[in-house]
């Protein structure tokens, strides 16, 4: 019998917890399989890993990580991968917006021997703010018009695979993860499964604005050259600017002895220019930053209590 393995990245899910695990356990209990839910406390700070070692004593197939600190999801979603046992893999939240009701379908998907993963993507974003909305969508065109990353345009990280595509996550060992990045980057043929968006069961969302958008600019430098590319273009065509209007002073003072004036006109064009260039170096400085990190060689993550004995503790 086939052994499928949840993967659940928490971080302050003490309220979400028991009702995923009721919909978890339901869902699973009808289908043919072995099972196990590894979830990874990602250094909670509320009594998330309280209710795991609960659940834990009660569900042998319960297995728990948790974390010395908060490593981000990223680094939870690593580590699910670096310890989950299953012929297939799922990476689900917490909060019930990933429905585990939609697991019997896509394991039924991968069994056909067609597609080696079944990916979801959300059909509509209701809830969500137009801004969000819109910045996300820019996002998605971006990223794939510029990078080998295929990532369709809603997609979650809710997805189920087959062993073969997880051993060739776990071979990208970068420290800078961007998991949706990293999916399409490895290929292998993929089913994408739409749902309408769902509200979180219990809490608060972990994703700011901000949150979000500085996640898009990782996923970004982590898959695409087109900034730097960019900063070039615009440092050339600034190049060519200035050679014209310096061509155009020359030639009025020599044929109408005209004198230079505007000062204010001047202090206008070198601040802007001087702008240009912070924004050029800012952009250099981001990848400098993630080959620095990458250099570093750090673990991704630390678990500081499991109970499981076997688990990687360190990686």
């Amino acid at each position: 019998m086939s052994l499928i393995s949840l993967i659940i990245p928490c971080y302050n899910e003490e309220k979400a917890l028991p009702l995923f695990y009721e919909e978890a356990d339901r869902v699973l209990s009808g289908m043919d399989v072995d099972c196990e839910m590894l979830f990874v406390n990602d250094g909670s700070s509320d009594g998330t890993l309280d209710v795991l070692k609960e659940l834990a004593e009660k569900d042998p197939r319960v297995v728990y990580l948790s974390f010395a600190r908060n490593f981000g999801k990223e680094s939870a979603m690593y580590a699910g991968f670096c310890n989950a046992r299953g012929d297939y893999v799922a990476v689900l939240d917490a909060d019930l917006q990933d429905p585990p009701s939609l697991l019997p379908e896509m394991l039924s998907i991968l069994e056909t021997g067609e597609y080696d993963s079944v990916a979801t993507r959300r059909v509509d974003r209701k809830g969500e703010p137009p801004v969000r909305s819109w910045f996300a969508r820019k996002f998605y065109k971006l990223i794939n018009r510029h990078s080998d990353a295929d990532i369709v345009d809603g997609a979650r990280d809710f997805r189920l695979m087959k062993r073969e595509m997880v051993d060739a996550i776990l071979a990208m060992g970068e420290y800078n993860r961007f998991s949706k990045g990293i999916y399409g980057w490895v290929g292998f043929k993929t089913y994408w499964m739409p749902f309408e968006n769902v509200e979180r069961v219990a809490g608060e969302t972990k994703w700011s604005f901000w949150g979000l958008f500085k996640y898009a600019i990782d996923g970004i430098i982590s898959f695409t050259l087109a900034p730097l590319n960019i900063a070039s273009i615009i440092g050339v065509i600034m190049t060519g600017l200035s050679f014209i209007a310096l061509l155009f002073i020359i030639i009025r003072r020599l044929a109408f002895g005209d004198p230079v004036a505007g000062w204010a006109s001047l202090v206008c064009i070198v601040v802007f220019i001087g702008g240009v260039q912070l924004a050029v170096l800012g952009i250099m400085g981001q990848y400098l930053a993630k080959t620095y990190m990458e250099t570093k060689k750090r673990p991704h993550y630390i678990v500081a209590e499991s109970n499981r004995s076997d688990v990687e503790k360190i990686r």
